[in-house]
């Protein structure tokens, strides 16, 4: 796996902080890593990133944004009113393409979800991962609703025939509620694909030595750490 494409199921379900921790779990196993951010929406220039945060907290990863919009909004709407090129699939995958030349592996941070329009013709980022070939890894929420927005990105996945790597939930709270611990079992069964980690809450707070030193533990064989889903499951699972 060089190439991999990490998106979220919506907003705010810790899929830039899931990128940082598969960005520490490889390069503490000597691979070198590059991260890219297509769209970077809601900031000014020189304000930090996405990519910037997913550097600071793994440490030594070759940060690359394509384009940047100062509104909080979805990339499409964001180049229209700021009259700034959008990004193209085409644009991503070549950029990936460039990076993987360099590194051992590449990771392409999506906005949003899925589906979210890079372009006003309808190109998202699952046309730039079809362009490379590349899984997809899902990032979710831990808690009531995520089932629905999960299996709705998985079936779309699967309708465009492309590989969905596994779920990662973003933040996994100190205190789950039954919601939360029902989820553990219920995630991987409806998106079909293996529970690949959970992040604890919290985890974008801790000094960048905390971090790398903590996410292997937060991730599965398959994204180079050593979180077991079976346990972590059957010690918080709901009676």
């Amino acid at each position: 796996m060089t190439v991999l494409v990490i998106t979220g199921t919506g907003t705010e379900v810790g899929k830039t902080v899931a990128t940082a921790a598969v960005a520490a779990a490889a390069a503490a196993a000597g691979r070198s890593v590059a991260v890219l951010k297509p769209a970077q929406t809601g900031l000014l220039p020189g304000e930090r990133g996405d990519a910037d945060e997913v550097a600071r907290l793994a440490g030594a990863v070759t940060a690359v944004e394509l384009a940047r919009y100062p509104e909080p909004l979805a990339p499409a709407t964001a180049a229209r009113r700021s009259g700034l090129a959008p990004v193209r699939p085409e644009e991503v995958a070549k950029a990936a393409a460039e990076l993987a030349a360099g590194h051992d592996l590449v990771l392409v941070e999506g906005a949003g979800g899925l589906l979210v329009r890079f372009t006003d013709e309808g190109d998202t980022l699952a046309d730039a991962a079809r362009l490379l070939d590349a899984p997809v890894l899902l990032v979710a929420s831990a808690g009531l609703g995520t089932l629905n927005t999960t299996e709705l990105t998985a079936r779309e996945l699967r309708l465009r025939r492309l590989d969905l790597l596994g779920v990662v939930i973003g933040s996994w709270p100190d205190g789950p509620d039954l919601a939360a611990r029902c989820n553990l079992a219920d995630l991987p069964a409806v998106a079909d694909a293996p529970l690949l980690g959970a992040l604890p809450e919290g985890a974008g707070a801790l000094r960048p030595a905390d971090f790398r030193y903590a996410a292997t533990g937060w991730l599965a064989p398959r994204l180079g750490g050593t979180w077991d889903a079976k346990a972590f499951t059957a010690e918080r699972q709901a009676p």
